[in-house]
């Protein structure tokens, strides 16, 4: 697919775009799996999920070497369940090491050369070194312990650098 070239940023699972300062970032392509319309959270009414385009992360509709900057916040629950958790953040399947490593790939693959994907995980239901060991790239830094964390981490690579 052929974007406008004033879009170089693409975030593959925006959800309810929840740590963007501006959720409406003219340079940047929000995508998720699906959409959700203010009011489905009763305790949260004005959560709603929009993306730009729906696609999976595992199937990104771009062409190879496309954007500056991708954002992988994947889910991070894997669960046959729903609630709030699920609603807001979507939820992984059981077979999570492949569905993670082919989204990790897929967002390599639309990165161009130097681009940067910065990965977000909350390793609750995942630990993090276990995730981290499944990819083919070490990230260039991010966060390094739990301490402070609340079971976040941001970690930063650039393609074509291990």
């Amino acid at each position: 697919m052929r974007i406008d070239e004033n879009k170089y940023i693409l975030d593959v699972c925006c959800g309810g775009k929840h740590f963007w300062f501006d959720q409406n970032q003219e340079n940047t392509i929000f995508m998720d799996i699906r959409t959700a319309p203010k009011g489905i959270i009763e305790q949260q009414p004005n959560w709603n999920c929009t993306p730009d385009i729906v696609a999976s992360f595992t199937d990104i509709p771009f062409d190879d070497e496309t954007f500056h900057l991708v954002v992988f916040d994947p889910p991070h629950v894997v669960t046959d369940g729903n609630g709030i958790i699920t609603t807001k953040y979507g939820k992984l399947t059981k077979e999570w090491e492949q569905e993670l490593v082919a989204g990790f790939k897929e967002c390599m693959r639309v990165l161009k050369p130097q681009g940067v994907l910065q990965f977000k995980f909350n390793d609750v239901s995942i630990n993090i070194n276990d995730l981290l060991g499944l990819f083919p790239n070490k990230p260039l830094f991010g966060t390094k312990t739990k301490k402070g964390t609340n079971n976040t981490f941001w970690f930063t690579y650039m393609k074509g650098v291990s």
